[in-house]
């Protein structure tokens, strides 16, 4: 069987963090996204995979170029306009010989589900039991038959979702090439799905574990679920005076200095400097080239590589991109006072607690203070002591 992979997507509600990648190359437990998917459904039996790229797919194409560091074959096909998910398989047409596995670039699945669901005849479709339906199109299904699917109602008429796996054959093609254009102005792979309910040729399978990452804040829903199964692997240098609790990968060329605390299971990457005296609390991702200095606090975030929160920083259930460099004394809160759930431009996270999201080269003062669901774009540079709050644009000087 192959495996196609729908990453031509920018992932808009994801700025400022893909403004300079492809929402897919965004990193979770210190490995783009795309990639956890990739070594699931290897894992599930399945090496033969296409790519189908477009926003800045460069990226894309030099990290994994043909696969072979993973143990897979990779080809790639370009989405050359941006014109819907049914547009997007089309330009896979010709790569593939036969049933196919077909899969959105932005979720992490389990090994396990991905055998269970390969079992199913095509056409199929994996769904998923959701707390909030009304954020996805809704599945209905009179047992395994699809009799409908209802996208993002504000009254669903169910609970269980359309989670972006499917099981096709090249019928799929000819159906593809004779959709017409939706409301929102794309080729919608739903609309496709239509000829196959109405002559209930279209199964459903449950998918028992799915994280869908379609907002910032997805990363630390995915990266808590990532951090979960990760094992001690430690090739950097530990100094005497470290206390470790939990599990911990640590790259290589890092050094975690004396007076450190690092609590639950925790991934540092190579060349990173560590402390001293630093507190780095559970389910935290550090990328390379980092710098967690003096008495900073890093609790259940997102650091991408390139940053430094060099002295006396709080960092809290936040995603910061990379190149940052906060000031002395730079704080982000990420719980409300009235205990609330964290709204992040007007949009509920269902987070209790979440901190902010910081684009790429970020500069800030010393004794900067962020509020909860700040948005802070890529380019900004603020001044001491500022208090940043709301939705940064890119580029943005912040003048106290």
């Amino acid at each position: 069987m192959e495996c196609v992979i729908l990453a031509a997507g920018e992932g808009k509600r994801m700025r400022p963090l893909t403004t300079s990648r492809p929402k897919v190359m965004l990193p979770v437990a210190n490995r783009p996204m795309l990639e956890h998917l990739v070594l699931a459904v290897r894992d599930a039996g399945v090496s033969d995979f296409v790519f189908v790229v477009g926003y800045h797919e460069q990226e894309i194409r030099n990290h994994f170029k043909d696969g072979s560091f993973l143990g897979v074959n990779i080809r790639y096909t370009t989405q050359r306009r941006q014109m819907g998910t049914a547009d997007a398989l089309l330009a896979a047409q010709g790569l593939v010989t036969g049933r196919f596995l077909l899969l959105n670039g932005d979720m992490i699945l389990k090994t396990d589900d991905i055998k269970i669901f390969c079992k199913n005849p095509a056409p199929c479709v994996g769904t998923f039991e959701s707390s909030h339906p009304e954020d996805f199109g809704v599945v209905i299904s009179e047992g395994t038959t699809v009799s409908g699917i209802y996208e993002k109602s504000k009254n669903p008429p169910g609970n269980i979702i359309n989670a972006g796996i499917y099981l096709f054959d090249l019928e799929i093609f000819d159906i593809l090439k004779n959709i017409s254009i939706s409301e929102r102005g794309e080729y919608e792979l739903t609309d496709a799905l239509s000829e196959y309910i109405s002559s209930q040729r279209l199964t459903s399978c449950i998918i028992s574990s799915w994280c869908d990452i379609g907002e910032p804040w997805n990363l630390v829903d995915a990266n808590e679920s990532l951090m979960k199964s990760i094992r001690d692997d430690i090739s950097g240098i530990i100094e005497n005076g470290v206390c470790i609790s939990g599990n911990l990968v640590l790259g290589k060329g890092s050094v975690i200095k004396s007076g450190t605390y690092i609590e639950g299971n925790c991934i540092i990457g190579e060349n990173c400097d560590i402390g001293p005296h630093a507190y780095i609390r559970g389910c935290t991702s550090v990328g390379d080239n980092c710098h967690i200095g003096h008495s900073v606090e890093v609790k259940n975030s997102v650091i991408f590589r390139g940053t430094k929160i060099p002295h006396f920083n709080y960092v809290g259930d936040s995603v910061i991109g990379s190149g940052c460099n906060f000031g002395a004394g730079t704080k982000i809160a990420n719980l409300r006072h009235d205990r609330k759930n964290v709204r992040v431009a007007g949009t509920d996270t269902k987070r209790r607690k979440f901190g902010a999201v910081v684009g790429d080269n970020v500069q800030l003062g010393i004794n900067c203070s962020v509020n909860t669901g700040t948005v802070i774009g890529s380019g900004v540079t603020a001044s001491p002591g500022s208090c940043i709050e709301g939705v940064i644009s890119d580029n943005s000087k912040i003048v106290r």
